[in-house]
């Protein structure tokens, strides 16, 4: 098992891909098996189906603000913000919080609990 601070580098990195818009080079950090879970709305099983999301949502670039990063064992809490472009073409900004778990040095799944910010 590789240690707290090793998972929240490879995780903070996973996001720099995402904000450069490198899917691949976000999907290099993930196992195979990934499993991607949002809470109460779909759940995405594999490579393949988060690399499709992907495509799909992360059509632009999305704007994160970590507020907080705990590690604990092979796991990793990121706390924050993300902004990012509808279907419509409007932005949405979402309060989330990601429990992502590490297995060999990689992403091997995430429980997503994400709630859009109403004004």
């Amino acid at each position: 098992m590789l240690n707290m601070k090793t998972n929240k580098s490879i995780l903070l990195k996973a996001n720099e891909y995402i904000v450069k818009n490198d899917h691949e080079g976000f999907l290099s950090l993930c196992t195979e098996d990934l499993v991607w879970e949002f809470v109460g709305d779909q759940i995405l099983n594999g490579k393949q189906a988060v690399r499709e999301y992907m495509k799909s949502v992360y059509n632009e670039s999305p704007d994160f603000d970590v507020e907080e990063l705990i590690g604990d064992g092979d796991q990793v809490v990121a706390v924050g913000r993300i902004t990012l472009k509808d279907e419509s073409g409007k932005y949405v900004t979402s309060e989330y919080c990601d429990v992502w778990k590490f297995r060999e040095g990689k992403m091997a799944a995430l429980k997503a609990f994400v709630s859009e910010v109403r004004s």
